[in-house]
């Protein structure tokens, strides 16, 4: 059985919504990586159909956090806003 080498990865520029949103979680602490990449998922959909609250979104994305979910939506905000995104 060979091993082919994986696909390589199209990084979004830094001024699209997706960039943003992921970058909005990147200094949460959750459990596995996977989580934060959910939790920056659900972030991206709440930003491109804007149907709920952020505090929702945190919450439906079920990640795993290391912190209240309070505090992610305080950092959460505070990345969106600097990156000018008001939520």
């Amino acid at each position: 059985m060979t091993t082919k080498a994986p696909s390589t990865v199209q990084e979004f520029t830094a001024d699209t919504i997706e960039k943003k949103a992921y970058e909005s979680v990147a200094g949460i602490a959750t459990r596995e990586p996977n989580d934060r990449f959910r939790l920056g998922y659900h972030i991206w959909r709440f930003l491109t159909v804007r149907n709920g609250t952020l505090e929702n979104a945190v919450a439906e994305s079920g990640a795993r956090l290391s912190i209240s979910r309070e505090d992610a939506v305080a950092i959460i905000r505070a990345s969106l806003e600097k990156n000018g995104i008001t939520v």
